[in-house]
C-alpha cells in the first residue's frame, strides 16, 4: 500500500509541475492557450512520472539479478 501511495504522489507531483509549466508557456499566447497548455502539461507530466517509475523499477530489478560470468578467470587468453 505504501508503494502505491508513493507512486500516486510522485505522479501527481509531476503532473502539477507539468501543468504549471504548460500554463506559463501558454499564458504568453493568451488565456485559452494557458488553459490548454496547463492540461497538456499535466498529461505530459503524468506520463513522464509513469515512465520514470517503470524505468526505475526495471533498473532496480536488473541490478538485483545475478549474472553468470561470460568467461572464467582460469581461462587462458588466445
Amino acid at each position: 500500500m505504501k508503494a502505491r501511495i508513493k507512486r500516486v504522489m510522485c505522479r501527481s507531483r509531476y503532473a502539477a509541475m507539468g501543468a504549471a509549466l504548460g500554463a506559463a508557456v501558454g499564458a504568453v499566447f493568451g488565456r485559452n492557450a494557458a488553459s490548454t497548455g496547463g492540461a497538456v502539461g499535466a498529461l505530459i507530466g503524468a506520463t513522464a512520472a509513469d515512465t520514470r517509475d517503470t524505468a526505475s523499477s526495471f533498473f532496480e530489478e536488473a541490478t538485483e539479478t545475478e549474472f553468470n560470468p561470460l568467461s572464467n578467470s582460469d581461462d587462458e587468453p588466445n
